[in-house]
Order: structure tokens, then C-alpha cells, then sequence
């Protein structure tokens, strides 16, 4: 290696400059108390000088790799069962003194969550953080949180560190994906590592890579694409983090700043939380496109078809069909496989655009990770979802999965189902449960042909499966927005009855 520079004057121009060929550097995620994915291979990768034998070793593994042309190395740990035994991931190079030791690593399980600022918000702001601080100290749940900027191109290291969950540390922690996290730790019984990459207030163009957004017209098109810029080229060096950097960088500025450094990091799978930004764009239907376009080039770039779940939106007052649309888009991407989806149309607050019930997201969507990813025997993955509808003279019946133990109604006579004739006058629905099927009526439509349920920003409805969890949203027809201003639903005041946070 070249000699290592003491002079003190040139330290600020050290910070600032890309990493030199010289120093042996590993990715900033294979660090102290970090989790590796248990049962998968794990990539391990650095830089290094140009032709510099890499030798890596983990219990009683050891691979050996050489750094390319660029620097740049990888080797793959072989499968291993989870422990909670704390070891040291030992890096050494072929020149004298360069050695790296990663200490309190634990092989576990390991989830990334990621979108908007309902992914971001933390432990101490959501319900009960007092009590949630006290019963924290769970030392085998560690978080990295992702903080590096957006960027114009895809960046090759990550920022940020593992925190070991503590009641000093979990305040800061990502609070839907550590009560997530915390579900599968006391059901498994293995060491959890999550990932922490969101950021508040973002639509979805900026998650997805630019190349693969500009490669479709329709996402181009709604990503706002500038004509002259090209695809983006390969990953750079790792450089400073102190780098400035565009604050959104544009269509895939997010997934270039804050998901690239972390492919191809061994993951069980993702949890995603966004699309309120989504409602607000002209054609919210088009999320449908923009999410499976996401999940399909996410997996593509990890080589890996991973588990991938989100939240549907919640209840909120935003008037218009974006947040009908965009639920809808989320429902219709279940089309996908491996993928998961808690509903929350009952535990939003209409008046605050991130709910503080948090823990009750993040136990919906461990339900999905136990029974659909890990086979472990839950009371249901999911709230009720539509599987096809009959028209039989003046009813429309309408069928659902995970009707486990059967349809009910939530306090009181069941709400939330409007129906409409040929001509699109939506009526309140007159709505009863055989089973696991719903039929719906109205004395004043004879001749039904289509079926809404929830279809409002913040909708009044309460059908539920024995397990309590909500149905989804949804709607039988295809008509367009707003089709016919006078058809206002008479069925669906702006405030629902409270419900009790669990």
C-alpha cells in the first residue's frame, strides 16, 4: 500500500476527495453490530488497490477475492443458520498492515424498509413512546439507517451506522419497521437487522432507477424525464459524505443516493411505506405500473426474488380519487408473487397525514411476513380482498379471500358498500354477510352493475374478518374519475366513528 499520510493540513482534502486505490475499505453496512441474512449466501464487498488479494473471514469460513481493475471486490460467505452468537468479520489485504475487523456480528434476518415520511418516523413520535422506551432493550434487533443524500448518478457506499435497540437508541429508530422487526424477533426467536433507507415527503419516480423509468413511455413521461439525459452510467467510487449533493436528484435520484449503495446486501426481503405524494399527480392510477416497476427491477438488481410488502394508505382527508386510486393501484400489485399488503384504512387519523399507530402497522405486516414468508401459523396474513363479483338481479354479490373464520362488521350493521346502475348514480349499498361473500343492494336500483366499497379519501366502513383486520378498499367498475360530478356518495361522511388504537 502507499504510504499513509500524516500531515495534518492535508486531512480536510482527504475527507473531500473519492477513496483512494490505497486504503482497504469495506461497505459501509459490514460494520460493528451488524446482522447477516441467515440461510441466504452473503455478499461481502470493499475496494482495494487494483490486483490486491482480499482474504474475508467469518466463523469458520473464509473466502478470498482480487480486487478488479477499479479497485473493487466481492466474495460470497456461504450459507449459515442464525446465531446470536457476537463474532468478528475479519477482512485482511495482501499488503502489510491492512486489516479490517468487524466486531458483535449476528446472522439473523434482515429487512429493508423503505418510502416516505411514514417509513421515516420514528419510535419517539409515534403512540406511547414513554412505554415502548422502557421495553426496549433488545439487544438482538440492531437497525442501519440509511443518511445519505439524493444524487445525479448511482453511488457505490452507503452512510450511516448499526445501532444496537436500546432505550437510548430505539427513539431514532424507524418506528413501522422496528415494530415490524419486533414481531418477527419474538416469533422466530433469531437476531433481527433492519434497514432503514425513507425519506419524507417523496413520490415514487424518485425510488426507481432512471434508465428503467426511461425505458417505459408511460413512466417517462409522468417522471418528467429531461430528452437529453442519458441512463446513468455505472456506480462511482465511494466518495466523501460530505460531497454535496442535489436534494432530490431527480427521476431515480433516491434510488441512486440511498438504495444502490446497499445492492447486493443479503435481504429476507422490503417493506414499503409511501404513495401519499402519489396522490396528488394527475394520473394516480398509473402507481399500479410505477410499484411492480419498482419491485420487478429491485429484485432484478439483487439477483434475488425476494418477500416484498407494503402498506396500503390509511384514512385521510384529502377530498378528489387519489387516495382511492392509489389504494386501488396498491391492491391490483398483490398480481405480483411473494408480495404482501397491510390494509389500514381503520387506523389512520383523518386530520394527520402520518398516524401514530404505528405498532399496529408494523404487527399487520409481521402477520403477512409470518404466515406467507416464514410458515408460521397466524389468524390470518391479511384483511379481506375481493375475488370477483356476481350480478344477479338487483344484488351484487361479492366474493374474498382471507375471509378467515368468516365476514363480520365491525360495530354495528355493515357500512361502507355503494352500488350503481348504468347510469354511475352511486347509492349507499344495503350490504349483508352469508359467509365469506358480501351481497349488496339498493331498492332503487333494479339493474346493478357495479359495487364500491370505502371508495373515499376517509371513508366510513367495518368489514372485517375474525382476525379484526379490515378489508381493502376496492371497486368492481373501471369508470374514470369523477365520471359524473353529481354521483357524490350519500354514504360516506367525512369523519368515521373512533375506533381504539390497539
Amino acid at each position: 500500500m502507499k504510504p499513509i499520510r500524516l500531515l495534518a493540513f492535508l486531512w480536510p482534502l482527504a475527507l473531500a476527495a473519492n477513496l483512494s486505490a490505497a486504503d482497504l475499505k469495506l461497505a459501509a453496512l459490514f460494520s460493528d453490530h451488524m446482522v447477516i441474512q441467515r440461510e441466504k449466501a452473503v455478499p461481502v464487498w470493499g475496494w482495494a488497490d487494483p490486483g490486491e488479494k482480499i482474504t474475508v473471514t467469518f466463523g469458520d469460513q473464509t473466502k478470498t477475492a482480487t480486487a478488479d481493475a477499479t479497485g473493487k471486490w466481492l466474495v460470497r460467505l456461504d450459507s449459515m443458520p442464525a446465531s446470536a452468537e457476537a463474532r468478528e468479520l475479519v477482512v485482511t489485504s495482501s499488503q502489510p498492515g491492512g486489516k479490517i475487523t468487524v466486531v458483535d456480528v449476528l446472522v439473523g434476518e434482515v429487512w429493508l424498509g423503505s418510502g416516505q415520511s411514514n417509513m421515516a418516523l420514528t419510535v419517539q413520535k409515534a403512540l406511547r413512546f414513554p412505554k415502548e422506551q422502557a421495553a426496549a432493550n433488545l439487544p438482538r434487533i440492531r437497525m442501519f439507517t440509511e443518511d445519505s443524500p439524493a444524487a445525479k448518478t448511482p453511488q457505490a457506499d452507503a452512510s450511516g451506522s448499526w445501532a444496537v435497540c436500546a432505550p437510548d437508541t430505539v427513539g431514532k429508530f424507524s418506528a413501522t419497521l422496528f415494530f415490524f422487526g419486533r414481531e418477527l424477533h419474538r416469533k422466530l426467536d433469531v437476531p433481527v437487522g433492519l434497514i432503514n433507507s425513507s425519506v419524507g415527503g417523496t413520490a415514487i419516480q424518485l425510488w426507481i432507477a432512471a434508465e428503467t423509468q426511461a425505458a417505459d413511455p408511460e413512466l417517462k413521461s409522468a417522471s418528467g424525464f429531461d430528452p437529453q439525459a442519458g441512463a446513468n452510467p455505472a456506480p462511482k467510487k465511494p466518495a466523501s459524505s460530505t460531497a454535496t449533493q442535489p436534494q432530490n436528484g431527480g427521476p431515480g435520484g433516491l434510488f441512486n443516493g440511498k438504495i444502490a449503495p446497499l445492492i447486493p446486501y443479503a435481504l429476507r426481503g422490503v417493506v414499503w411505506y409511501q404513495g401519499e405524494a402519489n396522490t396528488k399527480s394527475s394520473h394516480p392510477e398509473l402507481y399500479q405500473q410505477q410499484l411492480t416497476t419498482l419491485i420487478t427491477d429491485w429484485r432484478k438488481r439483487w439477483n434475488d426474488e425476494f418477500f416484498f410488502a407494503w402498506v396500503q394508505l390509511p384514512n385521510f382527508i384529502r377530498p378528489g380519487e387519489g387516495w382511492p386510486r392509489v389504494r386501488e393501484a396498491m391492491l391490483k400489485t398483490l398480481q405480483l408473487p411473494r408480495t404482501g399488503m397491510a390494509v389500514t384504512i381503520d387506523i389512520g387519523m383523518p386530520d394527520n397525514i402520518h398516524p401514530l399507530n404505528k405498532q399496529e402497522v408494523g404487527r399487520r405486516l409481521s402477520l403477512w411476513a409470518l404466515g406467507d414468508v416464514y410458515q408460521k401459523k397466524v389468524a390470518s396474513t391479511c384483511g379481506p380482498l375481493p375475488t370477483g363479483h356476481e350480478v344477479k338481479g338487483s344484488e351484487v354479490t361479492m366474493a374474498f379471500s382471507h375471509a378467515d373464520g368468516g365476514l363480520r362488521a365491525r360495530e354495528g350493521d355493515l357500512t361502507g358498500f355503494e352500488i350503481a346502475a348504468a347510469d354511475r348514480m352511486w347509492k349507499p349499498g344495503v350490504a349483508r354477510i352469508e359467509g365469506d361473500k358480501v351481497i349488496v343492494s339498493h331498492p332503487d336500483t333494479a339493474n346493478p352493475v357495479a359495487v364500491r366499497y370505502a371508495w373515499a379519501d376517509n371513508p366510513t366502513c367495518n368489514l372485517i374478518n375474525s382476525a379484526g383486520l379490515p378489508a381493502s378498499p376496492f371497486r368492481t367498475d373501471d369508470w374514470p374519475a369523477n365520471s359524473d360530478p353529481k354521483a357524490i356518495p350519500a354514504s360516506m361522511p367525512k369523519v368515521p366513528p373512533k375506533m381504539a388504537n390497539p
